[in-house]
């Protein structure tokens, strides 16, 4: 169902994930370092978040200042996540819980002021593509609204296939342009047949490019505002300017 915020168009990615804690702050982080670090203006947006913690500058999500640090972004972190909460849950729960619907109006206004000074913007959603926003929309509602190519970013676990090959023909359905497909946390020294085969099985079965298998990197930390070693020099030969553009 369509929202209707009127948002404007801009070069960017919309980074979702086949589930909760697959690395989406990660690989959406690294591609904001990647972007940054070759010149271009970094705009990140983190619309919806929950379990928040207070801040001087209000309620705020340690995937927002994350993002922030990659992209060396000046802006407040209540205006990179404009609708945060407290409670870690759906944002359909969340917003119950503490009485307070979700302000898509404060996201328009937040997302058009970061657009005014950038190149590319890279939003982070949360959860998976159909997590409920409210009982009329959901993340992929709000996706339909930024018109940006679709990262998604997927674990290279037993069950992987099933999960990314639902989330492509969700984002299909929604005629939303899927750029690729990331695999993250993929460990070569510990990995069984279903692990090695699954990303040629998605790219196969979804018609979809497999972006990178991005390995397990245990010094990364998106509390500690630390990428890693591995997770920026993986995804760096892909050209995200060319997959951000319309």
């Amino acid at each position: 169902m369509p929202i209707n915020l009127n948002l404007p168009k801009k070069n960017g990615l919309f980074i979702t994930g086949t589930d909760t804690g697959v690395g989406k702050t990660l690989i959406a982080g690294a591609i904001a370092k990647i972007l940054t670090d070759k010149g271009h203006k970094v705009s990140v947006f983190k619309p919806v978040a929950t379990g928040c913690i207070s801040h001087w500058e209000g309620l705020v999500s340690s995937d927002s200042e994350f993002l922030a640090c990659c992209a060396n972004s000046d802006l407040r972190l209540t205006t990179i996540n404009p609708v945060a909460y407290v409670t870690a849950a759906a944002p359909i729960v969340s917003a119950v819980e503490e009485r307070r619907p979700i302000d898509f109006n404060k996201i328009a206004s937040t997302y058009n002021e970061i657009c005014q000074n950038c190149d590319i913007v890279i939003i982070e959603g949360i959860g998976g593509i159909r997590v409920p926003l409210t009982d009329q929309f959901d993340l992929r509602d709000l996706a339909v609204e930024f018109a940006l190519p679709v990262v998604i970013v997927s674990k290279p676990h037993l069950g992987t296939i099933n999960h990314t090959l639902m989330t492509i023909d969700s984002a299909r359905a929604a005629n939303l342009k899927i750029a690729g497909v990331v695999i993250n946390s993929y460990n070569s020294l510990q990995s069984t047949i279903a692990e090695e085969t699954a990303g040629q099985v998605i790219s196969q079965c979804g018609s979809v490019a497999i972006l990178a298998d991005v390995p397990f990197d245990e010094t990364a930390s998106v509390e500690e505002l630390k990428l890693g070693e591995v997770i920026v020099p993986s995804l760096a030969d892909v050209d995200w300017v060319n997959l951000s553009k319309h």
